[in-house]
């Protein structure tokens, strides 16, 4: 072979190299791309509903819209109702629903998929004049229906006739005055409906969270994500969960009793400690089916999308709930 060959058969494979090193930095390897990411993926999505669901949207959002640029992601809260009606009215492409989804409105074209775990919890100020007999003794079942839906117990000393206490103990009730997921759930667990609760009606979890600890002798019910803080993972200061006397004894059993943190009352959401009502799953609803960068945010929300949800407070699904949701999104 010639010196003349040998040099253009070089000058060839330097090209070649050349060439190979530019489409290389030019398209990034699908192996280091992140889950979920796609590059041509854009679109723009709206998600309305549920005040239980919105501080977790609001951290799938912002992931989700880091790996895909394209995308851009509204969220607004409301109640769980407003995010039904918007999804069935077309006017969101998710609706965050934090009850289960009706007949009615699956009728209406109602199409969902479970994201979450959470809970409704029982609330007090921390500065009721009976704290430390709720947090002794608990409330079961029965006293929150004769506050809640009859409306027999007025008064806190009815709730613990043997305790003591100085000064007024009328009971001040608090309900949600929209139509919302937690006051659904709550009125489940009583075996009753939303507009059968009895109380003063507050809008939204954090009206109701307030509204609660600035009253000394108020009873109301929240999501835990408004009630602890995801941070220290303790309740709010001047809150206090009231712990449910679950097999109606008359005192906290040390089983019963995990609502020091966070992390103690996800655990007994997740094994089935806490009871179910409250403890919910809460859904993404669309109208009809879930089309284009939605589908695949909701796809990554299902999968790499877990991985968030117990530091915004909030359980993950289960690996087989996860797998008999995906074909739907196909």
């Amino acid at each position: 072979m010639t010196k003349r060959m040998v040099g253009k058969q070089f000058f060839i494979s330097v090209l070649v190299l050349i060439v190979l090193i530019s489409f290389n930095a030019c398209s990034p390897s699908t192996a280091t791309r992140p889950t979920g990411a796609n590059p041509t993926l854009t679109g723009r999505i709206t998600v309305s509903g549920a005040w239980a669901l919105y501080p977790m949207m609001v951290k799938w959002a912002e992931e989700f819209q880091k790996i895909n640029p394209g995308v851009r992601i509204d969220v607004s809260a409301g109640g769980a109702g407003k995010g039904m009606a918007d999804a069935l009215g077309g006017l969101a492409d998710i609706g965050m629903v934090s009850r289960e989804v009706f007949p009615v409105e699956i009728e209406k074209g109602a199409f969902y998929v479970p994201s979450v775990i959470d809970a409704v919890v029982a609330t007090a100020s921390a500065g009721n004049p009976l704290k430390n007999d709720l947090l002794a003794n608990g409330i079961n079942r029965q006293v929150f229906v004769e506050i809640w839906i009859s409306g027999k117990i007025t008064n806190w000393k009815e709730v613990f006739p043997g305790a003591k206490a100085i000064g007024k103990t009328d009971l001040h009730i608090f309900t949600r005055s929209d139509a919302a997921g937690a006051p659904e759930t709550w009125a489940a667990y009583m075996g009753q409906k939303q507009e059968d609760l009895l109380g003063i009606g507050v809008y939204g979890d954090p009206g109701l969270a307030e509204a609660v600890r600035r009253d000394h002798l108020g009873i109301g019910f929240s999501n835990i994500g408004y009630i602890y803080d995801v941070k220290t993972r303790k309740q709010v200061e001047g809150l206090l969960v009231i712990p449910i006397d679950v097999n109606a004894n008359g005192k906290i059993d040390p089983e019963e009793d995990f609502y020091g943190t966070l992390d103690e009352l996800n655990k007994a959401i997740g094994t089935g400690t806490y009871p179910s009502p409250p403890a919910r799953e809460l859904n993404l609803v669309t109208l009809r089916e879930f089309k284009g960068a939605t589908k695949e945010f909701v796809k990554w929300i299902l999968t790499d999308g877990q991985k968030y949800a117990p530091e915004a407070g909030y359980i993950p699904l289960s690996k087989t709930k996860v797998d008999s949701q995906l074909p739907k999104l196909k």
